[in-house]
């Protein structure tokens, strides 16, 4: 096994979802916009070799997991939504080891100009 954060991923940039996620009642009630950011550590190497969809990960069925889970519980943090998001990938996907997912909210309900609030977790596959 490669060490982690290294090597193959499957990379999912920019995703964007409309949810209700967040402390703040007018969260919940109004909700805003959430960006994922993803990398997925998983060996590439047999794909990469055989040009056949069935020696791979698919990025879509990793997406529909993603989605899956954003739509299901609301969090009031998006430490936990990454969370549960990581947790969802490991059951679903035995061939990730590792996972680095960012979540953004750019419509935070913090006084800024320009910008966005974010948080990032970088997670091994337990043993």
């Amino acid at each position: 096994m490669t060490a982690p954060f290294t090597g193959d991923r499957i990379i999912l940039n920019d995703v964007g979802f409309y949810g209700f996620h967040g402390v703040f009642s007018e969260e919940a009630k109004l909700g805003q916009r959430f960006f994922f950011d993803l990398q997925c550590g998983v060996d590439l190497s047999v794909p990469a070799n055989t040009d056949e969809l069935g020696h791979t990960l698919s990025y879509s069925d990793v997406y529909e997991v993603v989605k899956a889970t954003f739509e299901g519980k609301r969090t009031k943090l998006i430490e936990a939504l990454a969370q549960n998001t990581v947790t969802a990938l490991f059951e679903v996907f035995p061939e990730i080891t590792w996972i680095i997912i960012r979540i953004r909210k750019p419509e935070a309900p913090i006084a800024m100009v320009s910008g966005e609030a974010a948080i990032e977790l970088h997670r091994v596959r337990p043993a």
